[in-house]
């Protein structure tokens, strides 16, 4: 456990006396009897050089070795461990290089707690590969629009991202009184973006919000790449190296416009991609079938390969026959000009099984 908060010290330690398998203490930048400071202990007097011993190469570490498990709860059910392998950061090289268009003479924004994904796909692998300053901000309390608007101005960041929450907020503000001229590219992930909020920033700062689609389970796997035509609203087309389908539930291709499930081919495994989720045989059965991985999630193609998201497996909803995505009624109820916030669920109903309820924040 680490504390970096000392206001908080007091009941973080009564909370580990009353369990004593924490026995990895750390403070930061700070001192606290019974816990080792990271500053003071260990970083500081450490050598600033070193190399490495030597190694048999049977033991040198490979890109399929273990690299780290994050943890997700998806939509529903108990939290699940991610297995990723020591490719894992080169899969956000498609992150970082070809959704977000980093380069090595950028400063990149992305808005992000560090116990989110978002941040190892934002502040970690594939800025830092591609050699871009990355911008970090501390920030606490509620998120509001006066808050961030200003760091772009004032550092001169030039790409951004956050999710499209974030961005529901910013367009609230009056843009035309922040220069953002620096910023020439802008992307969100995390959740559809509705095509309303889309509108109002290009209006606002001239610049299209790309949308990049993907898990903690994968890299940018879909993206509204720079190079392609803008479909606003389009979570846009598969990620180079990755073989990215839209099934039925017989695990075969659809047509054009026909809904099914985002499918990924695990036959020549894209780096980035999910390894399976440890311990966890049911959940691995479900999502691993005939060497496709399943994201859960429902999308269709159009004509032009461009991918739309549809909803998720378990938020679809079924009233009287008809299947109903939420999110296509949220971003119409958003274009109302009364509407802020919307959110659209299922409520049982005796005749139709479920019908559609909205709540709004106005």
């Amino acid at each position: 456990m680490i504390i970096t908060d000392l206001e908080n010290s007091g009941k973080v330690q009564e909370i580990c006396n009353e369990c004593p398998t924490f026995t990895c203490r750390f403070v930061i930048d700070a001192e606290l009897d019974g816990w080792a400071s990271w500053s003071y202990e260990l970083l500081y007097p450490a050598p600033v050089s070193h190399h490495a011993v030597g190694i048999p190469d049977l033991h040198r570490t490979k890109s399929i070795d273990p690299m780290l498990i994050i943890f997700t709860s998806g939509t529903t059910g108990e939290p699940k461990m991610v297995l990723h392998n020591q490719s894992f950061p080169l899969g956000h090289i498609v992150t970082a290089r070809f959704w977000q268009d980093i380069q090595h003479n950028d400063l990149h924004f992305t808005v992000s707690d560090t116990g989110w994904a978002k941040c190892a796909w934002g502040k970690i692998f594939g800025q830092r590969i591609e050699g871009a300053c990355i911008f970090v901000y501390n920030s606490k309390g509620m998120f509001n629009e006066t808050e961030v608007l200003p760091l772009l101005e004032k550092y001169e960041v030039t790409t951004f991202c956050c999710p499209p929450t974030i961005y529901r907020i910013l367009i609230l503000a009056d843009l035309d009184r922040f220069d953002l001229s620096a910023l020439r590219h802008c992307t969100s992930a995390g959740e559809p973006l509705n095509p309303e909020v889309i509108r109002v920033w290009k209006e606002g700062t001239g610049l299209t919000i790309c949308e990049g689609s993907g898990q903690i389970e994968t890299a940018c796997c879909v993206g509204a790449f720079p190079c392609l035509e803008s479909h606003t609203g389009s979570m846009g087309k598969p990620s180079p190296g990755w073989d990215v389908q839209i099934h039925d539930d017989e695990e075969k291709p659809v047509g054009v416009r026909e809904e099914g499930r985002l499918a990924i081919s695990c036959n020549s495994r894209p780096p980035g991609l999910i390894v399976e989720y440890l311990d966890n045989p049911e959940e691995n059965e479900k999502s691993f079938v005939n060497d496709w991985y399943y994201t859960g999630d429902k999308a269709y193609m159009d004509e032009d390969g461009f991918y739309w998201f549809i909803g998720r497996d378990d938020d679809v909803i079924k009233s009287s026959g008809y299947r109903i995505g939420p999110f296509e009624m949220e971003s119409a109820l958003i274009e109302h000009p009364a509407v802020q916030e919307a959110a659209v669920v299922s409520s049982t109903d005796r005749i139709r099984g479920l019908i559609v309820k909205a709540f709004v924040v106005s």
